[in-house]
């Protein structure tokens, strides 16, 4: 079975393929640049990888034809603005469709595709990356410890010199200063407002601001959290407090498009990698109410050196295909990736990279 990976070269598609490809498993390194697929293809062993290209959004249906992919995993973000063709593509032709979406009214929506998909015999699973995937996967560690969760805080901060791709730039800055939808515990927040500093292990204290993802509807609605908070934070104090200023033009509605400049934004934060590191990390706090109805916490982080931090939110449509090929797929039908992947083999396809994960708590404390 060879698995079709769109957007195959990018920041996170190149590294899948390389997960993927160190497990035997084939990949098509799929793009409209056909040198880059070509040289990327050339990079993985052999036998293992091939280039194809195309544009998806005009020659999909025709090449799932001609390749016939057991699977197709969609990195081509942003998916902000972007409609299921894709995913009505791959239901068609009887493929099952992965996808690392963060846009929070994409991925809760990708449920409208449940019927057809499921009339097809297929998975489609939406949001298949660090959120929901892995902060899902941490909830159901602590689950059995809590009776309630009252509130989640929680955030990514990456490294200066971790290598970063345009299409997360321009799903932030598309939210820099906007209004964002209410979620639980939080009727008005701000895109990038609400500062904070967060502590981790190891890597110091990162500056955090709100971000949106799926999560905010899909976690309090799965697990009954009562007030949930996600943050992302820059490495530089410097860059973060700039966006921070910018987010507050955009909230008095200045005349300022941010998404619009996001690839000279990207290019300028380059300026300043000397001043950070290779670095990051993602905390989750959860706090409630044990069985005998305690105060309750448990801290969970994850700290990735090396520049390691992009192979975290690459790993889950790693663990779905290797379900997929492994004769176990999940259940047909269209869903996001929540508690879809268990934690422990979640850190396992992580072996052998600079990563690290730490746990504090109110009844043990742990560092694994």
């Amino acid at each position: 079975m060879k698995v079709l990976i769109l957007g195959g070269y990018g920041n996170f598609g190149k590294r899948i393929a390389q997960l993927l490809t160190r497990q035997g498993i084939a990949v098509i390194v799929a793009g409209r640049d056909s040198a880059k697929a070509t040289e990327l293809a050339a990079s993985l062993p052999s036998g293992l990888a091939e280039p194809a290209t195309f544009d998806v959004m005009s020659e999909l249906p025709r090449q799932l034809e001609r390749l016939r992919p057991g699977v197709v995993i969609n990195t081509c973000g942003p998916f902000q603005n972007t409609g299921y063709d894709v995913a009505r593509a791959c239901i068609a032709a009887a493929v099952h469709y992965i996808d690392l979406a963060d846009g929070r009214d994409f991925v809760t929506g990708i449920t409208q595709l449940d019927a057809d998909a499921k009339n097809r015999n297929v998975a489609v699973i939406s949001g298949a990356s660090t959120v929901p995937a892995l902060s899902s996967a941490v909830i159901e560690r602590f689950l059995p410890r809590f009776r309630s969760i009252k509130s989640l805080i929680y955030g990514i901060s990456p490294g200066q010199r971790t290598e970063r791709g345009l299409a997360t730039t321009q799903a932030i800055l598309g939210y820099v200063g906007r209004r964002l939808k209410p979620c639980a515990g939080y009727q008005t927040r701000y895109g990038w407002q609400d500062l904070y500093v967060q502590a981790y292990p190891d890597i110091g204290k990162r500056w955090m601001s709100n971000c949106d993802i799926p999560d905010l509807d899909l976690l309090p609605a799965k697990y009954g959290i009562e007030a949930i908070r996600f943050s992302a934070g820059m490495e530089v104090r410097l860059i973060h407090v700039g966006l921070w200023l910018l987010s507050w033009g955009v909230r008095l509605k200045l005349p300022i498009d941010l998404p619009a400049h996001a690839r000279m934004l990207l290019k300028a934060s380059h300026w300043f990698d000397w001043l950070g590191s290779a670095d990051g990390g993602m905390h989750v706090i959860v706090e409630g109410e044990d069985f005998p109805g305690q105060r309750a916490i448990a801290k969970w982080f994850i700290i990735a050196r090396s520049g390691d931090g992009p192979y975290i939110p690459a790993v889950p449509p790693v663990v779905l295909v290797k379900q997929i090929v492994a004769g176990k797929p999940p259940a047909p039908g269209a869903r996001p990736c929540v508690g879809l992947i268990g934690l422990q083999d979640y850190l396992d396809e992580l072996n052998g990279f600079d990563v690290k994960t730490f746990e504090f708590n109110s009844w043990e404390f742990g560092e694994h």
